[in-house]
């Protein structure tokens, strides 16, 4: 990809160039310049980015969700005034 000259940069933000660069790369360069944007603007989230959690999608059974599910909206309602 080219860079614009003086006169196109005056037609097409550097945004749009961004993005324009952005949609003709595969996803895993995609991800490596968000990592960047993140790095460079001071985002950059802690811990571990999501994409490398994704591997665990869907290894917890349905029934354990349900079971942890019900055991927040159960606990989630109740204040013990006298625990403090």
């Amino acid at each position: 990809m080219a860079l614009p000259s003086e006169d196109d940069s005056m037609n097409t933000s550097i945004i749009d160039e961004v993005i324009h660069g952005l949609q003709l790369m595969p996803e895993h360069l995609q991800w490596r310049v968000l990592d960047l944007v993140r790095l460079l603007s001071g985002t950059t989230p802690s811990g571990v980015p999501e994409r490398k959690l994704l591997r665990f999608a869907g290894i917890i059974p349905a029934e354990d969700l349900q079971i942890m599910s019900d055991a927040i909206q159960q606990g989630c309602a109740q204040v013990d005034f006298d625990e403090w």
